[in-house]
């Protein structure tokens, strides 16, 4: 695929979007440079490049300066902030970019953060738009932000990806595009090609390196220590993508080997080298060079991702980021660095999958952290494919691995019509993600604050679940549970469908999400075994009685968050186990005794 089929099928994805938004009654909400920015803020967070994002369009002036952002993410721990700023085209030619526009963009939304930590906002912003609390935050937790960024959002092109930072109240803001192209190469499952470092760009010279070449064999082989600075200042730049082939998360500084590393960056940084057991890293590309003194040095990597000592990166990140005392100039890393070779992606990606496999076996790590290759996922895959809908013309898609809904549109979609037909069967409005079920089955679950916490962190907690109690769901999974889980997933988008719409807007303002999700729970709670998940399946919606009474319940659970913390941001407060405890002991209208069909008789 070119990429300017792909620019043509994003916007043939985005139109279909839109379209059945207004069949919901949802409009086009609010508009399609919106819708777009939608998408794309949803799939920068789906390649863990940023947090769970919230679309948040306001713009405005303060004195003849343009402010403007389209979005935002915060994480959870409130300490790193991306804002979106949209350059949109909406054309069905694809346009390039100039980089002094894309930058013009950027500086929008990089004067809105200016102004907003500076307290210049307050009184410029209507009070009950939802950017006002975003604007408090950014206010309150400012000394505590520790990485920003502005991304301009474009279905243009771009010749630059990121640009030269901007300085923001002593705090540097990284700023990038993500381009049409930028998009693209994701899609082709090439994200990793943004992960580079160059070490003679980053710190004045290639690092001395042993290296082992084989002609015969599938990789080469380099030996070297990184600079601990370095490797925060990666962290920093790439976050979780950088660790996305390691197979175990940051298990936080209490374990006991990470204490020892904090430890010993506290009290003896020089023996680091010395003290720790290294990072292993595959990388796509390296260059070397002579240094000055003639010896042989790294100094470049592309597509670089950490297998092990994920642990040791998380660690030093985090431990200079919360200890400003430690000093880093005087920690160095040992790495061990394979360097692939040849073109076969499947050969690659499993080559990557046994080295951070096997590098890792020092430990025990159960073969079911490789999740997408799990017998639920399989099985889910296998249902989703198999289990058409209740009219025997359409189905639900699941997208065990990432961009697989692409792929098979490029796949079998070989031309307009024959595309048409596909996504008119398996509407892109019916693609599941991994993170998505998660979202769906741990709401129903009863986790609306664990879920959240959004993304990879729900979805890890759900797979960790079903390890500590397979007994979850049924072994293997059947017809029956999917349907019902399908069901769920209805009732799921039917709130947010509800919430989301212009009128509805006068009640709800903001965390269209965490409000679906908090009702889902009660609803599970208040109606359980009592609701007829299979005519929900039959139906492929709900009743107009279930969904007045979903509306009641969302009505009341806004008005608790807005009770619980007044000014606050919902996608924070929803994160709070206290919260789902004061939302459930909330009265909730009782159902009706006539009207609703999905609820059993008694």
């Amino acid at each position: 695929m070119s990429l300017e089929e792909f620019h043509q099928n994003f916007r043939s994805d985005l139109q279909t979007i839109i379209a059945e938004r207004v069949a919901d009654g949802e409009g086009p909400f609010p508009s399609e440079e919106l819708v777009f920015a939608e998408m794309v803020m949803e799939h920068v967070a789906e390649t863990g490049i940023c947090d769970a994002p919230t679309v948040c369009h306001w713009n405005g002036k303060v004195g003849n300066a343009r402010l403007r952002i389209t979005g935002y993410a915060l994480s959870s721990d409130e300490t790193a902030l991306d804002l979106f700023v949209t350059h949109y085209f909406g054309t069905d030619e694809l346009n390039d970019l100039r980089d002094s526009d894309a930058t013009g963009t950027a500086s929008e939304g990089v004067r809105f953060l200016f102004r907003a930590a500076s307290g210049q906002l307050d009184t410029k912003i209507d009070p009950t738009h939802p950017v006002r609390d975003l604007v408090a935050t950014i206010r309150s937790r400012w000394n505590d932000i520790d990485r920003l960024r502005v991304f301009v959002i474009t279905d243009g092109r771009t010749k630059t990806k990121r640009f030269s930072n901007k300085e923001v109240h002593q705090k540097m803001v990284a700023v990038e595009a993500m381009d049409i192209e930028r998009l693209f190469r994701h899609t082709e499952g090439k994200p990793r090609d943004e992960l580079a470092v160059s070490f003679v760009q980053s710190i004045g010279r290639p690092l001395p390196c042993v290296h082992v070449p084989d002609p015969d064999a599938d990789y080469e082989y380099a030996l070297t220590a990184i600079p601990g600075q370095l490797i925060r200042d990666l962290y920093l730049r790439y976050g979780t993508t950088l660790l996305e082939a390691n197979i175990r998360t940051f298990l936080g500084n209490k374990r006991a080997v990470n204490k020892g590393i904090v430890e010993t960056l506290r009290k003896e940084p020089e023996h680091f080298l010395a003290f720790n057991n290294g990072l292993v890293l595959v990388c796509d590309e390296a260059a070397f060079e002579r240094s000055d003194d003639g010896n042989l040095g790294l100094s470049f990597l592309k597509g670089l991702q950490i297998v092990n000592g994920g642990q040791t990166t998380s660690s030093i990140y985090f431990a200079s980021r919360d200890d400003r005392t430690i000093d880093l100039s005087h920690v160095m890393v040992p790495a061990k660095i394979i360097i692939l070779k040849g073109s076969q992606d499947e050969a690659r990606e499993r080559l990557i999958s046994n080295v951070s496999r096997y590098a890792n076996s020092q430990n025990a790590v159960k073969m079911s952290d490789l999740s997408a290759n799990r017998p639920f996922h399989r099985e889910l895959e296998k249902l989703a494919n198999d289990t058409w809908c209740p009219d025997g013309a359409t189905r639900w898609f699941y997208e065990r691995a990432a961009g697989a809904y692409n792929v098979m549109l490029l796949r079998e979609g070989t031309t307009p019509a024959k595309r048409r037909k596909l996504k008119e069967m398996i509407p892109p409005r019916r693609k599941l993600t991994k993170t998505d079920i998660a979202k769906y089955h741990e709401a129903w679950r009863g986790k609306p604050n664990q879920v959240a916490l959004a993304g990879e962190k729900n979805f890890k907690a759900l797979m960790d679940a079903l390890d500590d109690n397979p007994n979850l769901v049924p072994s293997p999974l059947d017809a029956n549970w999917f349907r019902a889980m399908i069901a769920k997933v209805i009732i799921f988008k039917a709130i947010e469908s509800m919430i989301k719409t212009k009128d509805a807007k006068e009640i709800f303002r903001q965390g269209y999400v965490n409000i679906a999700t908090y009702v889902v729970a009660v609803v599970s709670e208040e109606l359980g075994d009592k609701l007829d998940l299979q005519q929900i399946w039959m139906r492929q919606g709900i009743s107009g009685g279930l969904r007045d009474l979903l509306w009641d319940w969302a009505v009341v659970v806004n008005a608790e968050f807005n009770r619980i913390a007044p000014g606050q941001q919902f996608s924070e407060v929803a994160k709070r186990a206290d919260t789902w405890v004061k939302v459930r002991a909330a009265e909730f209208p009782a159902p009706p005794n006539k009207g609703i069909s999905e609820i059993k008789p008694l």
